[in-house]
């Protein structure tokens, strides 16, 4: 039974990204909303509602040239200019008349209309990214303190019986990279953060499957562990720089994203069953819980109250799987340890 809903959950997740893929944003083609934004950019208000910002040009320079009335550079970071604003707030208006008229909120720009909390586009998923951020960290500081100062160490050289000590370092570090940059991503939304967030994010999937493969297969032997690496590096490096400096193409994106997903879950369901592992059941608890919920990202909701949506509970739900999955990396420490102990004497 359980090797049958498996594969169902992953094939109904990539149907799911592949049909979301599909649908296109339909708030910002709307005539009462473009109209809003010209006369917006033209004149400086929403409504009765004034926009600073469009003081200064779409490149931040004052309307008039004089250099006091220029936004200091610390606050340029934010990119709130006044097209930005004016986008926003005839968002919000033109979303509360549809409220008014009883008709569902849609996407503007691809994303849902969220309510902003200071510079926070995404307040929940902000928030959301920086606790999976703090969570890596916690697990990963364990993880090194567990090794290094409370496992027995090998007696010439000092360094830990655990094979694959420094494999998940460097994951510890890239998940700690993606949250970072996810955290920034859904805080302010422009073209450098949502590269910097994506990039970050396929670095981490195409490391982990690495590893999944790696700790799969028991690869010891650096040669082989080089043989298994490059290609997958080659391609991962090779879609960033595609993502990068060719074009941003989110549908081919979520695919490479989606396979890689799927292979490392393959990967560590089926080894966790074969080797009778005996902290399995963690890390069957963490391949089911991804796999789950993950289809939050399917259901793709607007934001309840204009904060949390589908996305952000998906966040949500990373947080408890993350403590989960880096318990299992440190009994898997133990158990490694022990054994080659027990080998060595």
């Amino acid at each position: 039974m359980t090797g049958q809903l498996f594969p169902l959950l992953l094939l109904l997740l990539v149907l799911g990204f592949l049909v979301g893929g599909l649908h296109a944003s339909a708030g910002d083609a709307d005539p009462i909303y473009r109209t809003c934004v010209e006369q917006c950019e033209k004149t400086g208000n929403v409504g009765d509602m004034s926009i600073p910002h469009c003081l200064f040009s779409s490149s931040d320079e004052a309307v008039n040239n004089t250099w006091y009335m220029q936004e200091p550079l610390y606050l340029q970071w934010k990119q709130l200019n006044c097209k930005s604003d004016c986008c926003y707030h005839c968002m919000i208006q033109r979303e509360s008349e549809r409220e008014a008229l009883g008709l569902n909120p849609v996407k503007y720009h691809g994303k849902w209309p969220f309510k902003r909390i200071f510079v926070f586009q995404e307040p929940a998923s902000a928030a959301l990214s920086a606790f999976n951020l703090m969570m890596h960290f916690v697990g990963w500081l364990s993880f090194f303190v567990l090794v290094n100062y409370k496992l027995p160490l090998r007696p010439h050289s000092k360094r830990t019986y655990y094979e694959y000590t420094g494999l998940w370092h460097i994951y510890g570090l890239l998940s700690m990279n993606a949250w970072f940059w996810s955290t920034i991503f859904h805080t302010r939304d422009f073209e450098m953060t949502e590269k910097l967030d994506y990039s970050s994010a396929v670095a981490l999937l195409g490391y982990s499957l690495i590893l999944s493969l790696l700790r799969t297969f028991d690869v010891k032997d650096e040669a082989t562990r080089v043989m298994f690496a490059a290609p997958i590096l080659a391609f991962v490096t090779t879609h960033i720089l595609f993502l990068n400096f060719y074009q941003l193409d989110y549908g081919w994106n979520m695919k490479v994203c989606v396979v890689m997903g799927i292979i490392q879950l393959l990967a560590w369901a089926i080894w966790a069953g074969m080797k009778r592992h005996p902290h399995r059941f963690k890390l069957w608890t963490v391949v089911f819980g991804v796999a789950i919920a993950m289809l939050l990202e399917i259901y793709d909701f607007s934001p309840y109250g204009g904060y949390v949506d589908a996305h952000a509970l998906w966040h949500a739900t990373t947080i408890p799987l993350t403590y989960l999955w880096w318990s299992f990396i440190k009994s898997d420490a133990e158990y490694r340890t022990a054994m080659l102990v027990k080998k060595a004497k």
